[in-house]
């Protein structure tokens, strides 16, 4: 699988994914400037890639931070100055701020285990554990990710039935959040990568995404690489492939799931959500504890980010729409947790009602909301 996120030992390597899929293009990123515009531009885009993405910046932005006399107190000054400015890349994935207070505390307890040290000393030791909690940030990715796939795949042998040895699974999919959008398997298609591995057959609908096609673009282009047969759709013929029965179960992901079970994802997501409910199909969301916010109450309460207007009407290269027309761009809808069948984890499968099972899974997981 194509790697979204490595550190290089001295920078950050990501894939950058403006430019799929005509090109497969890597940068080297060696600052928190350089990393907040790559997590604004979408060079790296997924909740769970932006958080990891994030913590990395955190490490970069101190890294260089000279020692001497009286040294501490303006070190943390300045770690505390790059996870504020970091935090402003984007506001609608809650990976970014769990992932810098996962940051802040790790300079905290850093601090607190170097108390016997001079200032120097400890200023080291800090930036010694801010890079081993990012590197560990990265590897614990993957593992939530295959641990969603695994929880996943389960669900969709139950819905499905008999399961083992039936036909195909076809699957609708929305915006990307497959390895593209973590570091590795994803979390809405890891079912796919970990039933695929198991011998299960799977046909994936890709919504094309509008404005910015992350579905076709990136998607589909992940698929294909790996091997996993994918048809491009634009996001207005969904209905339609659902009305003619080629889609048993639509997986997504999100940018951030409320206490009640409202979710966050790309803008369409909604009238896809609203589309499986009419047609009886489910609607599974996938998302690693590190996304559900139980500090907000309902969907309400999510911040949506606005986009530049010329996504849309310069989207495709070219002019759409009228020079100086009022172009409305939210990247995010929010859909109602009565519309979604189940949220997979990595802790497991949550259900109908969300409320406890969705604090049942970020208690046990030890992260997840953005007020601890």
């Amino acid at each position: 699988m194509l790697q979204t996120i490595e550190w290089a030992g001295s920078a950050v390597r990501l894939l950058d994914q403006t430019k799929l899929p005509g090109e497969t293009v890597y940068v080297e990123i060696t600052d928190e400037r350089q990393m907040h515009d790559a997590i604004r531009r979408l060079v790296v885009r997924g909740a769970p890639a932006i958080g990891v993405a994030a913590a990395f910046g955190v490490y970069l932005g101190v890294r260089s931070f000279g020692n001497g006399r009286g040294v501490l107190f303006p070190f943390m000054e300045r770690l505390n100055e790059v996870c504020d400015y970091l935090a402003t890349a984007r506001p609608t994935a809650v990976n970014l701020f769990w992932a810098i207070d996962h940051m802040r505390r790790a300079a905290r307890d850093a601090g607190r285990d170097s108390r016997a040290l001079d200032e120097n000393l400890t200023v080291d030791l800090i930036k010694a554990r801010l890079l081993s909690a990012a590197q560990a940030m990265l590897e614990d990715d993957k593992r939530v990710c295959r641990a969603i796939g695994e929880h996943g795949v389960r669900l969709l042998e139950e819905l499905r039935g008999s399961g083992k040895g039936a036909a195909e699974v076809n699957v609708l999919t929305h915006c990307n959040a497959g390895g593209l959008a973590t570091v590795q398997y994803g979390t809405a298609l890891a079912p796919v990568y970990v039933g695929a591995e198991k011998g299960m057959k799977f046909h994936v609908f890709a919504d094309e995404t509008r404005p910015l096609l992350q579905g076709s673009r990136i998607t589909a282009f992940e698929l294909k690489e790996n091997g996993i047969p994918v048809t491009v759709i634009c996001d207005s013929m969904a209905a339609t492939v659902m009305q003619e029965g080629k889609v048993s179960a639509v997986l997504v992901g999100t940018d951030r799931v409320a206490a009640n079970g409202d979710v966050a994802n790309k803008i369409g997501t909604l009238g896809v959500a609203i589309l499986a409910g009419h047609f009886g199909i489910p609607f599974i969301v996938a998302a690693p504890t590190s996304s559900i916010d139980l500090s907000l109450a309902t969907g309400a309460q999510i911040p949506i980010e606005h986009r530049d207007g010329r996504e849309v009407s310069e989207g495709l290269g070219r002019q759409t729409a009228p020079i100086d027309v009022d172009i409305y761009n939210p990247a995010f809808d929010v859909t109602p947790a009565a519309l979604v069948t189940a949220i997979v984890t990595e802790k497991g499968v949550v259900r109908p009602p969300y409320s406890q099972g969705l604090k049942g899974v970020v208690v046990t997981s030890g992260g997840g909301s953005s007020s601890e």
